[in-house]
């Protein structure tokens, strides 16, 4: 398969899909559920490992800011990899911002995941 490779956001696969959605939806609990036990997550430079720290990776990030979430694009790199590029517009400096979203996946859950610019 090419090196990132445009998709359909319907052609994601349900871990990322339900993230999307719950993370639109600033549903914490729907979240954590589609991590693996041993996951990993980096954001704003941070790096939060295991359902225990994500989890409060999650609360914080969930009542620093109130945003809005828009998803412009999506990618598949690899076999078990994907990229959603999002908008979001909010209260936050600078107001808006478009973040790319890594996934990887394994065994049906989100086993590491990047955002960054």
């Amino acid at each position: 398969m090419p090196q990132n490779q445009a998709i359909a956001f319907d052609a994601l696969p349900g871990a990322v899909t339900a993230y999307l959605a719950a993370h639109r939806d600033h549903d914490t609990t729907a979240q954590l559920d589609l991590f693996a036990a041993d996951a990993t997550v980096v954001d704003e430079g941070q790096t939060h490992t295991g359902t225990t720290a994500i989890a409060a990776w999650m609360g914080d990030a969930s009542v620093a800011y109130t945003y809005t979430i828009t998803p412009i694009a999506a990618e598949r790199s690899g076999e078990e990899d994907y990229t959603v590029t999002q908008h979001l517009a909010g209260d936050f400096p600078g107001g808006t911002v478009d973040l790319r979203f890594r996934f990887s996946l394994g065994d049906g859950l989100i086993r590491h995941l990047v955002i960054e610019p």
